[in-house]
C-alpha cells in the first residue's frame, strides 16, 4: 500500500507559477514510478506526466511540455510538479499516482497503471 497526499495547490494568475508535492508513505518510495494526472469540471482525467523510480526518466503531455518540470527526492518520499507559465486551461484538479509495477527507468501514461492516488490538489488559474 501507498498513501499519496498531494499540497501547494491555489489560485495563480495567468502567466505565474505554482509547486505541488506529493508526499508518499507505506512503501520505499524508489520502488514506484509516480505520475500527475489532472481533471478539470466536466472533462476526462488526462495525463499530465511522470517519472521513473530511478528519476532519471521524465515523460509529459504536449499541453504542458517546456512549462512542467517533475522531479523526485527519495530521500524525502515526494515527487514535485513545478508548473510555470501557467494558463487558465490548466485550471483542474491535479492528483499524482504512484506505480509499483514499472521498471526502473520506465514510466507510464495510462492512468489503469497506477495502483494509488492522491485526494487531488485544486489549481485554479485567473485570466
Amino acid at each position: 500500500q501507498v498513501q499519496l497526499v498531494e499540497s501547494g495547490g491555489g489560485l495563480v494568475q495567468a502567466g505565474g507559477s505554482l509547486r505541488l508535492s506529493c508526499a508518499a508513505s507505506g512503501r520505499t518510495f524508489s520502488s514506484v514510478a509516480m505520475g500527475w494526472f489532472r481533471q478539470a469540471p466536466g472533462k476526462e482525467r488526462e495525463f499530465v506526466g511522470a517519472i521513473s523510480r530511478s528519476g532519471g526518466t521524465t515523460y509529459y503531455a504536449d499541453s504542458v511540455k517546456g512549462r512542467f518540470t517533475i522531479s523526485r527526492d527519495n530521500a524525502k518520499n515526494t515527487v514535485y510538479l513545478q508548473m510555470n507559465s501557467l494558463k487558465p486551461e490548466d485550471t483542474a484538479v491535479y492528483y499524482c499516482a504512484a506505480d509499483p509495477r514499472s521498471a526502473w527507468v520506465s514510466v507510464r501514461m495510462a492512468a489503469a497503471g497506477y495502483d494509488y492516488w492522491g485526494q487531488g490538489a485544486q489549481v485554479t488559474v485567473s485570466s
